[in-house]
C-alpha cells in the first residue's frame, strides 16, 4: 500500500484511514456532547492508552471489570475514530471518551456543553521517539525512514494530527476556563498516584484512600502492560507487527536522549523555540 492511499486528510491533517473514514469524521462533527461526559485529549503518543486504563477506574469507582474485559478502544474510544459510532450514542453517562483532534475541530456540540477535558501533553522529543517506532510496527502508517528523515516530518507537520506544536497550542484558551485540566506525561511518570487524585477531583468523583492505591497499581506501566485488553495484542500482527516494535515500548520519560544527535538536537530546538516564542506556556523540558 503506498503512502498516499494510507491517510485522508482532514482539514489539513493526515489522519491513517484504517481508522478514519468520511463516515466517522462526519459522525465526530455531529456528535451530540452531553454535559457529563469527559474527554481525555492528546497528541498521539502522548498517554492516550495510559489515560483510556486511567479515566474509566475513576469513573466505575476503581471496578476492574471494564479494564479487564473491554478492549481499550471500545472501552473509551477515539471520538474520530470508526469504533466510537457503534456504541457511543447509547452508552450511559458519563461517558469516558479519548481524542487526537484539535481544538477547534471539535463538534460544536462540544463548545456549548459543560463536558470536562483532561488534556495531556508530552516532552515533544519523547514523542517523536515513540512515533517513530510506531511507525515501524504499524504497517497502516508510512515507513518513518531514517530518523533524520522521521525528525522533519515531525517538524513539518508531515505526519498524522499535524504539528506537535499546533495541536498543543490549539488546546490552550481561555474559553474553557475551568472545563479543561492540563496535565504532563512527565508528572504523571513522577507521582501516578497524584494524578490520579487530581483526575479524581477534577471530575467530582470521592474515591476512598484504598481504591485510589488499587487504580494507581493496576495503571502503573509494568501492569498496564500485562494487560492484553490494553497492550494491544489482541491486534493482529499483520496490522500492528510486534516482532518490529511492541505497541507499549518502554513508558518512559527522556528517552530521546538515545535517538537525537546533538545537531538534531539543536535543530528541533530551534524550530520549537519558534514556534512557541509567542506563547506563555511553559514546560519542564523546555530547558533541555
Amino acid at each position: 500500500m503506498d503512502n498516499e492511499s494510507k491517510y485522508l486528510l482532514y482539514k489539513g491533517l493526515l489522519v491513517p484511514k484504517i481508522c478514519h473514514t468520511p463516515e466517522s469524521l462526519k459522525y465526530a462533527e455531529e456528535f451530540c456532547v452531553r454535559d457529563d461526559d469527559v474527554f481525555a485529549v492528546t497528541y498521539p503518543k502522548s498517554g492516550t492508552t495510559w489515560m483510556q486504563e486511567i479515566i474509566p477506574l475513576i469513573l466505575s469507582d476503581g471496578d476492574l471489570t471494564p479494564i479487564q474485559t473491554i478492549p481499550t478502544w471500545d472501552r473509551m474510544p477515539w471520538l474520530e475514530e470508526t469504533r466510537a459510532q457503534l456504541f457511543l450514542d447509547s452508552r450511559p453517562s458519563p461517558r469516558a471518551i479519548v481524542s487526537h483532534l484539535w481544538y477547534q475541530h471539535m463538534p460544536p456540540s462540544f463548545f456549548k456543553s459543560k463536558a470536562k477535558v483532561i488534556y495531556v501533553t508530552r516532552n515533544p522529543k519523547d514523542v517523536i521517539v515513540s512515533s517513530f517506532h510506531f511507525h515501524q510496527m504499524a504497517t497502516f502508517l508510512d515507513d518513518p525512514g531514517t530518523f533524520d528523515e522521521f525528525l522533519e516530518k515531525c517538524l513539518t507537520g508531515k505526519t498524522f494530527f499535524g504539528k506537535w506544536t499546533d495541536h498543543v497550542k490549539s488546546w490552550r484558551t481561555p474559553e474553557l476556563k475551568d472545563r479543561i485540566l492540563y496535565i504532563t506525561y512527565e508528572e504523571m511518570k513522577q507521582d501516578l498516584r497524584a494524578a490520579v487524585v487530581k483526575f479524581s477531583q477534577f471530575l467530582g468523583k470521592t474515591i476512598s484512600d484504598e481504591i485510589i492505591d488499587k487504580i494507581t497499581e493496576n495503571c502503573i506501566f509494568k501492569n498496564m502492560k500485562q494487560n492484553n485488553m490494553s497492550n494491544f495484542s489482541l491486534v493482529p500482527n499483520e496490522i500492528m507487527d510486534s516482532s518490529k516494535s511492541e505497541f507499549l515500548r518502554k513508558g518512559i520519560s527522556g528517552d530521546w536522549k538515545n535517538y537525537f544527535t546533538t545537531p538534531q538536537n539543536e535543530y528541533f530546538n530551534s524550530v520549537y523555540q519558534k514556534e512557541m516564542k509567542d506563547t506563555e506556556i511553559q514546560f519542564p523540558w523546555d530547558k533541555e
